[in-house]
């Protein structure tokens, strides 16, 4: 009898094998069955019914159904091999509808008590915070401001810095080498701001250094008035990017920076959230939260035993926290080690269809170790703490053949609006990788770069070949923050890699480098074809330094400061450059090197409506006698049809037709599907204006 009574309950228990279904709802019991009548109520006991099913059938897919809702995720759902499907019988986990099936690591704040018309608070005394801080608040969805002074969009400029190195010192029970003291001068407008601090403590008191490709932020340690000093430790400062270099800098985390629409601040000896609310909003209606976990989904796999064949579908992950240590953030390029909403290690062909990533203190996925022939394809990443897509690793593997993640694709997705907590997160970057597709992507509203390829500098191996960035749409990148960023930005010996067909425009710096196309430290046999380029700071194309690159078939249009540059002069062909249209009417045709750079320039067409092309000084052939190159290029008018309109065709198919121009319609870049999508992926005009607001004050010298 015992026996019998087992055997039923096992019955019961894996009932929805018959269909293959596994359901899931709010109104759910973790003690059903999992069927269409009898849902379960959290995606984690599904996915345990789905791993008995799992030991009793591999012949069919296994669907979990989820029903329209939001599901609480306290900690991130972790898949191991245990969860694996096969290619003949995924695991599908499926939302019904996309954007209405959420699964939510937020915490919602206490309502909030009117101060004054200016003013909410709201008590957190009975809040658990992860380490007793909170660093992302979101009032109806909407990011909110910690206080900050200068407020949004603007900074300081710090004077100068000197460090004191030490050997060693203790730090909590242990001993560390490396240690430094920066001692920073402030500028008279911080002077007063540091002159009213509501706290003498320094407790919660914070200061971000944004330095040329860098941040670093720190907890200010002391203030001295009568110096006009801040004092901060931590690691030394690096000699490649000190914090002096191209830097701004801003204050965060003290009462009497709460001064503006949107802004908060939590009082962590009160345990009081203090909210100015925007125009708008009513405080009846008004909902607060705060996210709790660091990722939502984990796909831990390993070497030996990897986590394959699952599919996200239609699902919402909304709402994970990034915290800064009691020891600040360490700069570090593209915020390269930061980790990510969704996480997966050791795992292949894993889809995710329709999905949405939102409201995020850290990175939207990464695809980190031993990943091979995944999926991202129509969802919609943005208003992210750092970056939107992280492929491969920072170190390469020592197997390459066995660790190195590879054939990812990105199609059709739409990755805005990053960088919101550390600004040097990129919108799709891949470390030690090969193979991999990023296409057809909406790419915009970043402080760092909007795709970075490769993670070797200079010559040394590097695995990463074979990568195509192909019909992305990349703009409004950068927004004078940092500085030595590109559009598209490579890195070390990449054979067999094209960026291509991509359309490419308003990338701006706070100072150098705010490039286009920008081939760094050592990027080699990379072809970069049918791209058009505008409306970029510093130029259309750079090249710091490589070997063998073929820059050809592109369009360069109005690039502000410089349309082409080069930087340093090497023995070996540096580049081809060919085939190319450019056209401008400010700034000069070349900076830097590119009169000396070791490279075969030719077969161009250039044109300057207002004014004689100048090859900086230069007549064309003056130009070809002193250099030798251009030889066979040509100046002439390619008659856009409308550039005020960004309509890039060309009618002056005689001139293309001598230079060996292929016409290509940049109008297929970005992404493509039906008309609620491509709705979708339009930029908010009140974005754009925005940086043409930041762009004109920092062109008139405003906060320089």
């Amino acid at each position: 009898m015992k026996t019998l009574f087992l055997s039923l309950l096992a019955t019961l228990v894996i009932a929805p094998a018959i269909g293959q279904t596994i359901y899931v709802s709010p109104s759910g019991n973790d003690n059903a069955a999992g069927t269409s009548s009898a849902p379960v109520a959290s995606l984690r006991k599904a996915c345990n019914i789905a791993r008995e099913l799992r030991k009793s059938t591999s012949k069919q897919p296994i669907t979990i159904s989820i029903a329209e809702g939001s599901y609480s995720m306290r900690s991130p759902l972790t898949l191991t091999p245990e969860d694996a499907g096969t290619e003949q019988s995924p695991l599908i986990i499926k939302g019904q509808g996309m954007g209405k099936t959420i699964l939510s690591g937020g915490i919602e704040l206490p309502p909030f008590i009117k101060v004054n018309d200016n003013l909410w608070k709201a008590d957190l005394s009975d809040i658990m915070l992860t380490g007793g801080k909170i660093e992302q608040l979101f009032i109806n969805s909407n990011r909110a401001v910690r206080a900050r002074t200068p407020n949004a969009d603007s900074y300081f400029i710090p004077g100068p810095i000197r460090e004191t190195k030490i050997d060693s010192i203790p730090e909590r029970g242990a001993t560390r080498t490396g240690f430094a003291c920066q001692e920073v001068k402030m500028p008279s407008a911080a002077v007063d701001a540091l002159n009213h601090l509501y706290s003498r403590s320094f407790s919660q008191l914070k200061v971000s250094f944004y330095h040329a490709w860098d941040m670093t932020r720190r907890y200010v340690l002391s203030y001295s008035p009568q110096d006009s000093t801040i004092f901060v430790g931590g690691d030394p400062m690096k000699s490649w990017n000190p914090i002096g270099r191209c830097a701004q800098i801003m204050f965060e985390d003290d009462r009497s920076f709460l001064d503006a629409p949107g802004e908060w601040f939590y009082d962590e000896t009160e345990l009081t959230l203090y909210y100015i609310p925007r125009k708008g909003e009513e405080i009846e209606n008004s909902r607060a939260v705060i996210p709790g976990p660091r990722q939502l989904l984990k796909i831990e796999g390993t070497a030996d035993q990897r986590v394959s064949d699952i599919q996200f579908e239609n699902l919402s992950f909304q709402y994970t926290n990034s915290i800064m240590s009691w020891k600040g953030d360490e700069p570090q390029q593209a915020a390269s080690s930061t980790d990510a909403t969704v996480m997966a290690d050791y795992a292949q062909r894993i889809k995710f269809t329709n999905c949405e990533i939102s409201h995020t203190g850290n990175n939207a996925i990464w695809l980190r170790n031993g990943c091979s022939y995944c999926n991202i394809s129509r969802c919609y990443l943005h208003d992210l703490g750092i970056g939107a897509l992280k492929i491969g690793t920072q170190a390469i593997p020592a197997d390459e053949a066995r660790d190195l993640t590879n054939h990812i694709t990105a199609d059709n997705n739409i990755f805005r609006d990053g960088s919101l907590v550390f600004p040097t997160g990129v919108g799709v970057t891949l470390f030690s990788s090969a193979d991999n597709t990023i296409s057809h992507n909406e790419i915009s509203k970043f402080y760092y770069s909007g795709v970075s390829v490769g993670w070797v500098w200079g010559y040394a191996h590097s695995p990463s070949k074979r990568n195509h960035i192909i019909y992305n749409h990349i703009h409004h990148i950068g927004w004078g923050l940092l500085s030595d960023m590109g559009g598209v930005y490579t890195l070390g010996k990449s054979e067999g890699s094209e960026v291509s067909n991509n359309v490419i425009h308003h990338i701006y710096s706070f100072d150098y480098g705010g490039w286009g196309l920008y081939t760094d430290e050592g990027s080699t046999g990379i072809h970069m074809e049918n791209n058009l380029v505008y409306q970029c700071k510093s130029s259309g194309f750079h090249q710091h330094y490589g070997e063998n690159n073929f820059i050809r078939n592109n369009i360069f249009v109005n690039q502000l400061v410089n349309q082409l540059e080069a930087t340093r002069i090497e023995e070996h062909n540096s580049f081809t450059f060919s085939n190319n249209v450019i056209y401008y009417t400010q700034g000069n045709m070349y900076g830097k090197q590119w009169d000396q750079v070791h490279a075969i320039v030719d077969k161009n067409c250039y044109w300057n409506p207002s004014k004689p092309v100048s090859f900086n000084g230069k007549t064309m052939e003056e130009w070809r006698n002193a250099h030798k190159k251009d030889l066979k290029s040509i100046i002439a008018d390619p008659k856009f049809y409308d550039i005020s309109k960004c309509d890039f065709r060309m009618k002056n198919k005689a001139a293309l037709k001598k230079i060996g121009f292929v016409p290509f319609d940049y109008t297929k870049a970005g992404v493509y599907g039906d008309t609620d999508w491509l709705k979708l992926s339009e930029f908010d005009p009140a974005y754009a204006s925005r940086y043409d607001e930041l762009v004109n004050a920092y062109e008139k010298g405003a906060g320089r």
